[in-house]
């Protein structure tokens, strides 16, 4: 089965715990604080591989978890960090953020990979706390939690050459003509209800991949009939295979045919419509084909390079894998990056995120949040008295003392972060 989009949970691993730990050895009477650092969370990582190309690894398991990293032990010895968990995909496959909508990877070549998210920094132990004014410090950090996030995972094929045209006018016929592949064949629109890819070897040895995909037909841009399916695998092709049933034996005018379906190209992205376009005069063993070309060909009014074909017959088809190899000869690999050539850093001022907000439960409670504040909360080690006082100077340095009085907060109020209640003191 092909699947092109799949929306996924990833959670990369949490780092392992510092310790507190003090060596206890004989003939070591100032033996001192020992408690070594967690080690890393594991990050997930796509990578590319050639040998797939849908994402049907992504239908059924839906979550992906990587695996903490190891919690610190004594005599200063780091615990072990956590091997990333790969995840295959296919080249082309682009993932977003599906909160923020940012690009997060667009992979194309083989062995490409991508952090997708970020595991977690082992928790410090004891000994990394260690100062004059506090030489056997009881303080030690969790691990710090790894990224998590759902994401949208895109696959647009990468082919040398795209079949673009309306439903029933021989793409699919053509593609099994061509190449090893076998799409399905019927006399009915929308046989094709995904795309299908076949390698093509010329007669001199020179190959290319083509892309038969899903009948195009008007509104298509806006995910009218298979639209929204299909036009996001034409961006990488190189050359598009415009094709038409010349011989009109659906009663549709021909040019009309072309209009329309490079209307929608133009409509979905204006770059589109500039790449190098063959246009497939299909079907040309039926009557009337040679008088609708004629007239087709009057009403042109841009020089496109026209191959009379028929699938019945295979007339036609090796002068016109010669043209599309030929084409393709002139054209980069990476088509889509060479109209990018000019490389810009642009520097754009980003607010600082708040270190944290407070809002009022319908119970009177104060309720402190923000990304920067929870993270804080877990790894902080609320099992130990000096931990937590640590906890409340990082506080106080932040500013939370200060907003939570300004908000109205009086001796012996509750204030609530995460899951934990504490009482407010002056």
């Amino acid at each position: 089965m092909f699947v092109d989009q799949v929306k996924v949970y990833v959670k990369a691993g949490d780092g392992g715990n510092g310790i507190v730990a003090f060596r206890r050895e004989i003939y070591v009477p100032m033996g001192g604080p020992a408690g070594g650092d967690g080690g890393n969370g594991g990050d997930i990582i796509f990578k590319v591989d050639e040998g797939l190309n849908t994402l049907m690894d992504f239908r059924y398991q839906k979550h992906f978890k990587a695996k903490r990293g190891e919690n610190g032990m004594g005599k200063g010895m780091h615990g072990k960090n956590s091997e990333p968990l790969i995840l295959a995909v296919p080249p082309g496959t682009t993932v977003r953020d599906t909160n923020t909508g940012e690009v997060i990877a667009d992979l194309i070549e083989h062995e490409q990979q991508a952090v997708i998210a970020k595991g977690g920094r082992g928790g410090r132990g004891n000994i990394r706390f260690v100062s004059a004014r506090n030489p056997a410090p009881e303080i030690a950090e969790n691990g710090e939690p790894g990224v998590e996030r759902d994401i949208q995972i895109e696959l647009k094929l990468i082919a040398d050459v795209g079949l673009v045209g309306f439903p029933s006018v021989g793409k699919s016929t053509l593609l099994s003509t061509v190449s090893a592949a076998r799409p399905k064949i019927a006399d009915y629109h929308f046989t094709t209800l995904q795309p299908n890819l076949g390698v093509v070897d010329t007669a001199d040895q020179r190959s290319f991949v083509l892309a038969d995909l899903p009948g195009l037909i008007e509104g298509a841009h806006e995910g009218v009939g298979l639209g929204h399916q299909f036009l996001r695998h034409v961006e990488r092709t190189r050359v598009i295979l415009h094709v038409i049933d010349m011989a009109a034996t659906e009663g549709r005018d021909p040019y009309e045919d072309f209009v329309t379906i490079n209307k929608e190209l133009e409509e979905y992205d204006p770059s589109i419509i500039e790449r190098p376009m063959i246009i497939v005069a299909n079907k040309m063993d039926l009557p009337e084909a040679e008088e609708q070309l004629a007239l087709f060909k009057e009403q042109l009014d841009k020089d496109y390079p026209i191959y009379p074909i028929s699938t019945v017959t295979k007339e036609g088809i090796r002068d016109l894998l010669f043209a599309v190899a030929n084409q393709l000869d002139e054209i980069p690999k990476n088509y889509k990056a060479v109209e990018e050539t000019e490389e810009r850093v642009v520097y754009r001022f980003e607010k600082e995120e708040q270190a944290f907000q407070i809002t009022r439960d319908p119970d009177g409670a104060f309720v402190l949040y923000g990304e920067k504040i929870e993270k804080l909360f877990k790894m902080t080690d609320m099992n130990r008295d000096e931990s937590v006082q640590r906890f409340s100077r990082q506080l106080r340095s932040m500013g939370v003392d200060r907003s939570l009085r300004e908000r109205g907060a009086k001796d012996g109020d509750t204030v609530r972060l995460m899951d934990y209640e504490f009482e407010f003191m002056e």
